[in-house]
């Protein structure tokens, strides 16, 4: 079974207070779902149209694991807590076997 990968990057952050109060939440809901953090923030540099924004890469033991931590009700409370706070784009991506 091929892992999954949820990937987030930042195009800014509105609240730095609402984001740190994310984080809290977020971190543990993910670990609790079998996440396992590989890139949390640092360096970034981006080739061709990317742009070198902070990146956050969590690898899980499947796709379908990262989608249901995505929509899990202890992550979901993390977001309703980001609201708004930043602007970012996420997605799952499923990765090879």
């Amino acid at each position: 079974m091929a892992k999954g990968y949820l990937v987030g990057t930042y195009r800014s952050v509105r609240d730095p207070e609402k984001l740190a109060a994310y984080g809290k939440l977020a971190k543990p809901a993910l670990e609790a779902a079998g996440g396992r953090f590989l890139a949390r923030g640092g360096r970034v540099t981006a080739f061709e149209s990317g742009r070198s924004e902070r990146t956050v890469l969590i690898e899980f033991p499947s796709y379908e694991a990262a989608v249901a931590a995505y929509e899990s009700a202890e992550y979901q409370q993390a977001l309703a807590v980001l609201d708004g706070g930043a602007e970012r784009e996420v997605r799952v991506v499923e990765g090879l076997d």
